[in-house]
């Protein structure tokens, strides 16, 4: 098909896309700052729910981290039931061995703590179970009927941005390959963005998460599905992610710097809950379904490479964020502060030790990953639609080249 035909399509599709993200979309109330989540739980029995089931995952709950939040509950007289079977990239089976769990305990809400993967799986388990289905039956753009049950995230990471989104992924069980559920009943109610229960989070990890983060900030503000309010929230990300993630990464008990990271990760995920997001997700959700690459790992490669392709046709955009990120003047060329925005994107990659290429991306792979990046991102309202050479350009990049 030829590439202007393409193009009219994917913006044909895209234009429907965007009429189902027009309906007005709710924000979770947000407890910041230390010590929050004891005041989300106090929230949460103010709201009267008595049995709640909390969805996380066996290390945390092993570390310790979820036993203030549980004594918090049984203080203010919440009963709760405990999911702990969440795997990175949860797979339908993941999401219904929890929803068993609530159905056997006639749960009447949901609380998530722990990083993408615990809330992912605690928005579908809360779906399925107000709609008597499985995860499978929730696949796709407001499948069901009722609204999901009243839900609640503790975010243990700053990066996903899910505490604040109304989509989550979820693999299947064979192929891995990633689907999305998307409905706004999925938003949380409240969220606690406590710095507190990410201080003992390895620097690789607050680096990845942390990369994500600002992915959502940059993909949301340069896309074409941009509005006044998703732009605020994406400068405010990617400039607290500049700000804070190396002394994050560096001092990993400063809380200034882990509360301004869970400030940025929160953010980003209200900008692409309607900006959505762009290529460089493609790529990474690609590598993560063949090969089980972390996504904040694989978007941080992705990133600055998806930029340079992109930099022509979204150089107001960069060169925007470029400034309020104050990585340059004003009174600069746009494209040379466009160029400064990959170029610190790039620096502050090595600057918190993300790696420029990916081993786990084999040659012989690169072109079916080329081909499945380019079909998820024609989905998405990126400046310009690339094309299967420069899909496969970006992967040749980021993997290791033979010895």
């Amino acid at each position: 098909m030829p590439a202007l035909y393409k193009t009219w399509l994917y913006r044909a599709r895209l234009a429907i896309i965007g009429k189902m993200l027009l309906k007005p979309q709710p924000k979770p109330m947000a407890f910041s700052g230390p010590g929050s989540s004891a005041n989300l739980c106090k929230a949460i029995s103010q709201f009267g729910l008595k049995n709640l089931l909390i969805v996380t995952d066996k290390p945390l709950r092993e570390l310790g981290l979820l036993d203030k939040t549980l004594a918090d509950l049984a203080a203010h007289d919440v009963s709760y039931q405990i999911y702990d079977g969440v795997l990175p990239d949860p797979t339908l089976q993941v999401v219904d061995a929890g929803l068993a769990v609530l159905n056997a305990n006639h749960c009447d809400a949901v609380l998530a703590f722990g990083g993408g993967s615990s809330i992912d799986t605690a928005k579908v388990v809360a779906l399925a179970g107000a709609n008597g289905g499985s995860a499978e039956s929730c696949l796709g753009v407001n499948k069901c009927k009722q609204e999901a049950l009243p839900l609640f995230a503790i975010p243990t990471t700053a990066g996903t941005g899910s505490e604040g989104t109304c989509i989550a992924v979820v693999s299947d069980n064979e192929t891995h390959s990633k689907s999305a559920v998307i409905d706004n009943s999925l938003i949380p109610k409240a969220a606690a963005l406590d710095p507190e229960v990410m201080l003992g989070l390895p620097a690789s990890m607050t680096a990845a998460t942390g990369m994500d983060a600002l992915t959502h900030a940059i993909e949301s503000y340069i896309g074409t599905f941009g509005n006044t309010e998703t732009d605020f929230y994406g400068l405010a990300s990617a400039k607290l992610v500049f700000k804070y993630l190396p002394t994050a990464c560096s001092d990993g008990q400063n809380m200034e710097a882990r509360e301004g990271m869970s400030l940025a990760s929160y953010y980003g995920g209200l900008a692409i809950t309607q900006a959505l997001v762009g290529y460089t997700h493609a790529i990474s959700h690609n590598l993560g379904a063949r090969y089980g690459v972390a996504h904040g790992l694989g978007n941080a490669v992705a990133l600055p490479h998806v930029l340079d392709l992109l930099k022509d046709d979204a150089q107001d955009q960069m060169a925007a964020l470029a400034v309020h990120c104050e990585l340059g003047k004003a009174e600069e060329n746009k494209a040379a502060l466009a160029q400064k925005l990959i170029d610190s994107v790039r620096e502050l990659n090595r600057t918190v030790g993300i790696p420029e290429t990916i081993e786990a991306i084999q040659e012989i792979d690169i072109n079916e990953l080329a081909d499945l990046a380019l079909i998820e991102g024609s989905s998405y309202p990126t400046p310009r639609f690339l094309d299967t050479d420069d899909c496969r350009g970006i992967l040749k990049r980021m993997s290791v080249a033979p010895a």
